[in-house]
This record gives structure tokens, sequence and C-alpha cells, in this order.
């Protein structure tokens, strides 16, 4: 297993013992606790649960009854892809962040991006804008045109326009991990992952 969830802490900076300042993100991540093994001729996953709530669904109550977790009220139910089952991961079964990381570890994180709100060409896809002159003082970050003549006559789909953006799926590669403190379950990572305080964060090992 080469993956476990956590929640982004906060983003600041250390220096390594060569003296080079670099920047880092704290996420608490796990533990998680096995709930589910499936299995299938093309398709097997470890389902788990991760951070504790006041209260939970009945189906959740009785999936973690089922899997002897009575105690366990998750916030999050997820699921993880595996191409084969260890032996030693059982249902019920605690998984903390030293289990699966150790420092050195090359890491993927994919998160929510933070939502930006409707944003215009120049700030969403980095349009350079038109000229300040020639009658058009005013419209130097409008987007230009956007028509594609009488064939096909029509805006084709995907055209980069103004739009909402942000809250998206994002995943940042080449992260480090560069710190384990396993009774906090603290997880240090050099780099910046995405979203905001609170985001709920996969963390996985780069193949």
């Amino acid at each position: 297993m080469d993956t476990i969830f956590g929640i982004k802490q906060t983003q600041t900076q250390m220096f390594t013992p060569s003296g080079e300042r670099i920047p880092v993100t704290t996420i608490s991540a796990g533990p998680c606790w096995i709930t589910q093994v499936i299995t299938g001729a093309d398709y097997q996953s470890i389902q788990v649960a991760f951070l504790n709530t006041k209260h939970i669904s009945k189906v959740t109550e009785g999936k973690m009854k089922k899997a002897g977790l009575e105690k366990i009220k998750p916030r999050f139910l997820r699921e993880i892809r595996v191409e084969s089952v260890p032996p030693e991961l059982t249902v019920g079964k605690e998984i903390k962040v030293a289990d699966v990381f150790a420092v050195g570890d090359k890491i993927q994180i994919t998160g929510i991006s933070k939502g930006k709100g409707f944003a215009g060409v120049v700030k969403r896809h980095h349009f350079q804008g038109g000229p300040r002159t020639h009658g058009q003082s005013d419209r130097e970050r409008a987007p230009g045109s956007i028509g594609m003549t009488t064939t096909p006559g029509r805006v084709f789909r995907g055209k980069r326009m103004a739009g909402r953006m942000g809250s998206e799926r994002v995943t940042v590669k080449g992260l480090e991990v560069v710190g384990i403190d396993n009774e906090k379950n603290v997880l240090t990572v050099k780099g910046l992952v995405p979203g905001g305080k609170g985001g709920l964060l996969t963390i996985q090992k780069e193949a």
C-alpha cells in the first residue's frame, strides 16, 4: 500500500543541515482504518476510513460495525486502487503515516485547489490583452474575437474564455518527505500542495 489521506495544516519554511532554506507544508496524515477489501476479476481496492467526526449516517455506522470499528466515526470513506491486496492488510487494521512513508520518499499529492471565483481571460488563461491605442484604451483586458467566420459558424467547445477559476482537482508531483512525526501523525513535505487549510489530500508514492 502506497497511499494515505491527510488534512493540510500550514505552509512554512525550514532549514536543511547544509543551511538551505526550503518551503515546507505540514500535513495531518492518518491514521486510516481499513473498512473493506474489494476484490474482483479486474478490480481490487481497499476502502479506508479517515478523520473522526461527531455524526455519521446509518449506512456508514453499519459499515464500521461490520469492520469491528464501532468507536470510529469517519468523516471520509475513500477507496485506494491496488494491483494486489497484501495479506497483512485486513479489515479493521490501522494504518499510520510511518507504515507508508519514510524520510526521503518522493511523493505526489492530490487536492482541490482554492476557488478564485469568476475570472477574466488575463487572470485565468494569462492572455496578453489588447493595445491601449486606436480607440480601445478601456479594453486592454478584453478577450478579443472568438468567432470562427461563416464556416463552421460557431464557437468551438473548449474555447478559452472568462469563467469560474479554481476549485479543481490538482496533482502536484515531485514532492519530498522531509519529516515524519508518527506519534502526532504529522507529515512534513518539501514544497507546496494544493488547496487551503483543512482540505483533504491524497498522498501517494511516486512510481
